[in-house]
């Protein structure tokens, strides 16, 4: 009854209008003085109020040792953290515990309530940015792989960009600033980032205080602000923090099947525009809307591009090999033992000495490979022909068929000296390109010319272009003009015997 609102409304009604007395209330409706003062007193049930926490005889000596528990919990892995059972099974076990879990479980939810971390709701003035690194997997060309996703947000207009990279890295880290940049139409004012190594080179106290080369490069391009978060207080960047698992939820899900991460770049980016039509609550226009008035306090985008790249010192190793990456990329066997800069981005890797090109390769994200290229070894197999069917950088070279038949065909005729006449033939790949060397060696062939000198030959005629008749239609000046047969007595001194 104390709960039923209506007899509570009827009672207090009945004395305070003084259409009754309180005796006949409480005789009426059965009711202690008391608690007929409650209902007088209150304009609603007050419901149970509890003058001082229930007594725990059996619990109570033991809270002490729960505490500390939990407070080492907090120095200990996330995954390897006490659970409520785990403290009911240790009191029991070695403290001689005899109550039950139940109020276990309470006293652990109440230690933990009372603890927990209070945030401070953040303003986010319009231009700032905040960008982040993400995990998840994808099944590239049919084989699940895991890659990073970048991104990077607006909180004001709470517009955000996604793209995946094979690996978080400074050159990824760099290309999806660039990509970013475009998406939004300009530069934000100031990006607030965690502590990662990529961008940070040294800490002070708890929070990243020089950056690193390549970031302040990448700064000093697009003119923008750093922050970066104190170390592990990633709710200095909670936007995009939320946005990494709403990429991952909503972009990745289910797993990705694709062939290529460039096509699967250009999905995102539609997503990524398509979630520009969607308005949040509390705001007045969409997401495209806010993101047009933020973008009036956006720095402007340089007109110059910038690589987004790593640079890193190596030396060429007796094989001809430079490491970059993990990876082993060959350069030409002149520069074995020189030292080389190695400069990569996403799609390739430059091989650089005294300023000079000597070497590109495709970028290989998969770790401890060898990349050669058969053109970098041929001056040093001239010098070494018997190498040529040992190889290794020759093995996996796919020649068209008419590089066999002319090697038969030398080898068959002159033997060893055959055999160099070849890998001569194989350097002019050195200048030419292999459809033309190889129309070149199957004219050759026709006309049984099979030296390294006809063959260069027959691949320069074949550069040039023919020779056209020149029509004096239209020039009657010309017309009359008559030019003399040569007269060709004179070479007749360079037969044998002289002149006939």
């Amino acid at each position: 009854m104390y709960q039923d609102m209506h007899l509570w409304t009827e009672i207090r009604r009945l004395v305070l209008t003084k259409q009754k007395s309180k005796r006949a209330i409480c005789a009426e409706y059965h009711l202690h003085w008391k608690t007929l003062q409650k209902i007088l007193n209150h304009a609603e049930p007050p419901g149970y109020r509890q003058r001082r926490p229930r007594a725990k005889p059996k619990l109570d000596r033991f809270l002490p040792i729960i505490h500390e528990i939990l407070e080492q919990d907090k120095k200990s892995p996330p995954k390897q953290r006490h659970t409520i059972k785990r403290i009911f099974d240790r009191l029991r076990i070695e403290h001689e515990y005899e109550g039950g879990i139940s109020v276990v479980g309470d006293a652990v939810r109440a230690w933990r309530a009372g603890t927990a971390e209070v945030f401070m709701p953040l303003a986010h003035p319009a231009g700032e940015a905040q960008a982040d690194f993400g995990e998840a997997v994808v099944r590239l060309q049919g084989q699940e792989t895991k890659v990073a996703y970048f991104v990077m947000s607006l909180p004001f207009s709470d517009a955000f960009f996604c793209q995946v990279f094979p690996r978080e890295c400074t050159e990824t880290f760099q290309e999806g600033h660039c990509r970013a940049f475009r998406f939004f139409g300009g530069v934000p004012t100031r990006i607030s980032y965690d502590n990662s190594r990529i961008a940070v080179a040294k800490f002070v106290g708890r929070r990243g205080d020089t950056p690193t080369h390549e970031f302040l490069r990448l700064e000093s391009h697009f003119l923008f602000e750093h922050h970066f978060c104190l170390v592990r207080r990633a709710n200095e960047k909670g936007h995009v923090e939320g946005l990494i698992g709403f990429a991952r939820r909503n972009f990745m899900v289910p797993i990705p099947r694709i062939d290529d991460l460039e096509e699967f770049n250009e999905q995102l980016a539609q997503s990524c525009r398509a979630d520009l039509e969607r308005r949040l609550r509390g705001q007045p226009t969409t997401k495209q809307g806010l993101l047009e008035e933020e973008q009036r306090t956006l720095l402007p985008l340089p007109q110059q591009s910038f690589e987004a790249r790593r640079v890193e010192g190596a030396k060429a190793n007796s094989l001809s090999l430079v490491r970059f990456d993990t990876n082993d990329y060959s350069v030409p066997t002149a520069y074995a033992h020189h030292h080389v800069t190695a400069v990569g981005n996403i799609q390739e890797v430059r091989l650089i000495v005294n300023d000079r090109v000597v070497a590109r390769h495709p970028r290989d994200w998969v770790r401890e490979n060898v990349h050669y290229n058969p053109l970098h070894y041929l001056a040093l197999l001239e010098r070494k022909p018997g190498s040529l069917d040992f190889a290794r950088p020759l093995e996996d070279w796919q020649l068209p068929e008419c590089f066999g038949v002319l090697r038969r065909r030398l080898e068959g005729e002159r033997q060893s000296a055959g055999r160099r006449e070849f890998i001569r033939v194989l350097r002019l790949l050195e200048t030419l390109e292999l459809a033309e060397l190889a129309r070149a060696i199957e004219r050759a062939l026709a006309i049984g010319a099979l030296t390294v000198d006809a063959i260069r030959l027959l691949a320069q005629q074949g550069r040039e272009a023919p020779s056209q008749w020149f029509s004096l239609d239209g020039r009657p000046h010309l017309q009359g003009h008559e030019i003399p047969p040569p007269h060709l007595d004179c070479y007749a001194s360079l037969l044998p015997g002289g002149a006939r």
